[in-house]
């Protein structure tokens, strides 16, 4: 039996961009197939919906109360509801797992860090770092930043971008040798492809999702249709047509 979770995932309680309610994705994405979500909402260095001007505490609250209505909505139907962040840096954005709301209202000087400041906090709090759509390219995005150094896996299927930025990705991630991730970086309900990560196991919580994935028990997925089909059999998604046409910027950090 397979179970599929959403690895990337917004909020419009956290994230300015995000158009649904934490607690609405629940009976939506069990709709769409999936075992359960990590919700991964922009941190205040992206684009955040929580107001810059309120004390860190409050800032805090705020930005995990998507995830909370989500967990809450989720707590009696059998659906894993799983926290994470989106961490932007110059553009380069990461996903981390196995931080909480404990670990940010005592690291109030996280945004005052490089790449490798975050990495180290994150690793030394048990989690990991995951660099998210590395090869995306928008008008916003006015260089690609690679970071092999501070990723402990790439994400290599996001539904939100082209087939060549995922394949850029997948064999960059095949280059690393590190493991890969997939998921819809879902902001709203719609129709049409979606990414996550299936299992052959139930994942229960952050650790559970951490082990599975470092020990490359899981695999990126694309869905369409109810379908899952393994990024790695999908020819377009897995060999680029063309070279970014951003330039690359390389961090040693």
């Amino acid at each position: 039996m397979a179970f599929i979770y959403e690895t990337h995932l917004h909020t419009c309680e956290a994230s300015r961009c995000g158009r649904a309610h934490g607690r609405d994705y629940i009976e939506y994405m069990k709709d769409q197939g999936y075992s359960g979500i990590i919700v991964t909402d922009h941190f205040f260095n992206g684009n955040s919906a929580v107001p810059q001007d309120l004390p860190w505490q409050e800032r805090v609250e705020m930005y995990v109360s998507g995830y909370k209505a989500a967990a809450s909505e989720a707590a009696d139907k059998d659906f894993t509801v799983l926290f994470g962040i989106e961490y932007n840096f110059d553009g380069d954005e990461y996903l981390l797992y196995g931080v909480d709301e404990e670990w940010l209202l005592g690291n109030s000087d996280i945004m005052s860090l490089n790449r490798s400041g975050v990495y180290n906090r994150v690793h030394a709090a048990g989690g990991i770092m995951v660099q998210a759509h590395p090869y995306r390219e928008r008008d916003y995005i006015k260089k690609i930043h690679l970071t092999p150094s501070v990723c402990d896996g790439i994400e290599v299927y996001n539904a939100a971008n082209g087939d060549n930025m995922n394949a850029l990705a997948y064999q960059y991630a095949m280059k690393l040798g590190v493991p890969m991730s997939g998921g819809s970086d879902i902001h709203f309900f719609y129709d049409g492809p979606k990414g996550g990560m299936m299992f052959d196991h139930k994942i229960e919580t952050i650790e559970d999702y951490i082990h599975a994935f470092m020990n490359r028990e899981g695999t990126p997925v694309a869905l369409d249709g109810g379908r899952a089909v393994k990024v790695r059999k999908m020819e377009k998604l897995v060999n680029p047509e063309h070279e970014a046409t951003l330039e690359i910027c390389m961090h040693e950090e």
